[in-house]
């Protein structure tokens, strides 16, 4: 995601950072350079020029501080006004005081909206809400099948009429969940292939006829200028209250989220990284520039962290490092975490100084980590107690036994060895305690 403004602005930031002095010459220099990266990204045009004029004001406008290099307060100007570009502050849902909160989802066919109704759902549900997702699309073949079997997979009830009146069967969903007693229900609306005159009456229609609480424009991040195109039609047909970017863990150049909020007046309001239910995430502009600029995302990182570790189980841990007991079984219980964590690039990439350019020279395959698995599963409880036991025909066995090369288990056994010696160092330092538990992830 946003790769290729990741690279570009990477570039730029270096030949700032050298900056004595902010000056006319390089303020005009910097300017070309930030909109040739942002149009070569697909961002709309009027946006790239608008930001530039910004930029531009700010950095002639500004009183050099001693304390800080001219360079770093002109990247502090292009990062403070991207995050004012992309909406400034997250918003998440809101779905008023009345009972059900309907939140309607619009978007072009193909844009991830039934996908994305499911993630919504999830989301919802593990905030502990009830749920009523609605088969509103009768017209695109086996639309209704796909909404049933993503409700089934995450526990989440689904009202479907079949083929009927769109308007009707939304009317009747909202009146389903008020007997039922849901919190929420979620109106999956048909797409169309373009935007059309007919389209938008029947959108507008099923907003008129429930009244909904949220009514979300779906996009596929990946369509650039197409993405902004259809936002502000769908912007003038009805009253957004905010974009959902789906498909945002592919080859998305990111103009189209660069460009969206200028456009439609809206905040975007979730961001799509990956297919899995738990796919979706709430779009925070700070940190998705912290991750364009190359900052880092220690946030968003540190909370993946929390959702996956055990308290307890991290207390033991900690008493491990700490009495220089860890095995391979404990170090195949924190691969599972990280596994459960997302992609390994993804969760590379929102350390702090992780540039796209480094992270091109890391061999980060996730399925690294499915054969790491693997040959430690072909270990038997003692090996895993103890690696030094581990012979050479203990290594062939496990070779064997895991489909891996004897290389490969040579090279595991050898940065375990090297681990261990750094987590006894570790165990011996005195850390403060507040740190040590953010490490963890107890804080």
């Amino acid at each position: 995601m946003f790769n290729q403004l990741a690279e570009r602005f990477d570039l730029i930031f270096k030949n700032l950072r050298g900056l004595g002095k902010i000056t006319d010459s390089n303020i005009q220099q910097t300017s070309r350079e930030i909109r040739r990266v942002l149009l070569d990204a697909d961002v709309n045009f009027k946006v790239a020029k608008e930001f530039i004029d910004r930029v531009k004001g700010r950095a002639q406008g500004t009183k050099v501080l001693k304390s800080v290099k001219p360079g770093e307060q002109f990247i502090k100007i292009i990062h403070d006004e991207l995050v004012t570009l992309l909406g400034s502050e997250s918003k998440p849902l809101d779905l008023g005081s009345k009972k059900p909160g309907v939140i309607l989802l619009a978007g072009l066919q193909g844009s991830g909206k039934t996908t994305t109704c499911g993630k919504l759902a999830a989301m919802l549900k593990k905030d502990g809400k009830s749920v009523l997702l609605t088969a509103g699309d009768v017209y695109r073949p086996a639309a209704i099948e796909q909404l049933v079997k993503i409700a089934e997979s995450i526990d989440v009830p689904v009202f479907e009429q079949g083929v009927g009146d769109p308007v009707a069967i939304c009317q009747s969903a909202v009146e389903e969940a008020k007997v039922s007693k849901k919190d929420v229900v979620i109106l999956d609306t048909a797409g169309r292939l373009h935007v059309d005159g007919e389209m938008m009456t029947e959108i507008q229609e099923i907003a008129e006829a429930v009244d909904p609480s949220e009514i979300l424009f779906v996009v596929d991040g990946m369509t650039g200028q197409d993405a902004v195109n259809s936002a502000e039609a769908f912007s003038a047909a009805l009253k957004l209250s905010g974009t959902i970017l789906t498909k945002l863990d592919g080859d998305a150049r990111g103009g189209a989220a660069v460009s969206i909020t200028e456009v439609t007046g809206v905040p975007i309001r979730f961001i799509g990284v990956s297919e899995k239910m738990d796919g979706l995430e709430l779009f925070d502009p700070k940190r998705i520039v912290d991750r364009i600029l190359g900052f880092g995302d220690v946030v968003t990182l540190v909370e993946k962290a929390k959702a996956v570790v055990d308290e307890k189980e991290a207390k033991e841990l900690e008493k491990k490092i700490k009495d220089a007991t860890f095995d391979l079984e404990d170090f195949r219980n924190q691969l599972n975490q990280l596994k459960k964590m997302g992609p390994l690039n993804q969760i590379v990439g929102m350390m702090p100084g992780m540039n796209s350019k480094m992270m091109k020279g890391l061999d980060l395959d996730d399925r690294q980590l499915l054969w790491t698995d693997a040959i430690i599963s072909s270990m038997t409880p003692a090996e895993r107690k103890n690696p030094d036991i581990i012979n050479g025909s203990r290594r062939s066995r496990i070779s064997k036994g895991s489909g891996r090369s004897l290389q490969e288990i040579n090279q595991l056994l050898k940065q375990f060895a090297e681990m261990k010696k750094m987590m006894k160092k570790m165990g011996k330092m005195k850390i403060p305690k507040n740190l040590k538990q953010q490490m963890l992830g107890l804080n």
